[in-house]
């Protein structure tokens, strides 16, 4: 091989390792996306408003139904129902809202959407799963299975969410999918 020839090969390489870099560098910023969705206050009061509410006192239960809005500091979850589970020793305790129905979740100009979203204070985890889609201006992130671990600050984005439950006894969603993730990042100029 000629001297030009290897220049231009050991260019191509380097373009080729910096484009791949660059893509890792990419896919952190989204994971980060995520992440920051993961540094909210999750002992923050929590605020709602739907079309319908039902008290189901004997289940320690609400029922919201019809463009429901839940907000907890600067996190905000839009779906068509939410069943909010709580506990009553002696004050009430929200224990965990399972939302159904167009479910997004946002904060500031990142968004979270899927089929069905789990937010369990208890434990500090939101789970979202059937066709997740993670945005943050122009890139985004597909998976079967969003999870946020609030308290530790690690998220995680599985291909598939068949077969699986966010919540025990919950039924499971189908992603409809290939079951790989997927996505699409602005390379910068």
């Amino acid at each position: 091989m000629s001297h030009q020839g290897k220049q231009l090969a050991g260019t191509a390489i380097r373009s080729a390792a910096f484009g791949f870099a660059a893509t890792l560098v990419l896919a952190a910023g989204i994971q980060l996306n995520a992440q920051a969705i993961a540094s909210h206050n999750s002992n923050a009061p929590v605020s709602y408003a739907a079309d319908r509410l039902e008290l189901q006192d004997r289940q320690n239960r609400v029922v919201l139904a019809g463009n429901v809005v839940i907000s907890q500091a600067a996190l905000t979850l839009r779906a068509g129902r939410t069943v909010v589970n709580y506990s009553d020793a002696g004050s009430l305790s929200i224990q965990r809202i399972t939302a159904t129905g167009g479910v997004t979740v946002t904060r500031g100009n990142e968004r979270a959407s899927g089929e069905v979203a789990v937010y369990d204070f208890n434990r500090r985890i939101i789970t979202m799963a059937g066709n997740v889609r993670l945005n943050r201006g122009g890139d985004t992130l597909n998976g079967g299975r969003l999870t946020i671990d609030l308290q530790s600050g690690i998220s995680s984005v599985d291909g598939s969410a068949s077969g699986s439950s966010p919540v025990t006894g919950e039924p499971s969603v189908s992603t409809g999918g290939n079951g790989r993730v997927s996505g699409t990042f602005n390379v910068p100029d």
